[in-house]
């Protein structure tokens, strides 16, 4: 299963909720194929102005970062840099469009790969 933990800032997500997850399931989609659309989970976390720092200062306006949880064997495949590149586009892509323009440049996708057996489902 994709997981998608997007950090951002609380007044990036207010009321965009609906068109985040939208936009970022597509993403996936996109690159995955339908068969991965009811796997996808997205987990939106607001973070209140002034509390993000970089370089050690508070940081105006940051990019929002983005921790993806996909299966390890992904990142084993051949194409695994043409595959993750797709991601990553989406992704900025989709945040880009909600969000605004401003998030692209500095927005982080990283991939957290998980081997087979390590995850559940109660």
């Amino acid at each position: 299963m994709p997981h998608l933990t997007v950090h951002a800032l609380e007044s990036d997500l207010a009321g965009r909720e609906g068109d985040l997850i939208a936009g970022l399931t597509e993403a996936v989609v996109a690159v995955y194929g339908e068969w991965a659309r009811e796997s996808v989970e997205v987990l939106l976390l607001g973070v209140a102005a002034g509390r993000w720092g970089s370089g050690g200062k508070v940081a105006g306006a940051p990019a929002p970062r983005v921790a993806f949880g996909i299966r390890a064997t992904v990142l084993d495949r051949p194409d695994a840099a043409e595959v993750l590149g797709r991601l990553t586009a989406g992704i900025t892509d989709a945040l880009a469009a909600v969000i605004g323009e401003q998030a692209r440049a500095g927005t982080v996708v990283e991939f957290a790969g998980t081997p087979a057996g390590h995850t559940g489902v109660g």
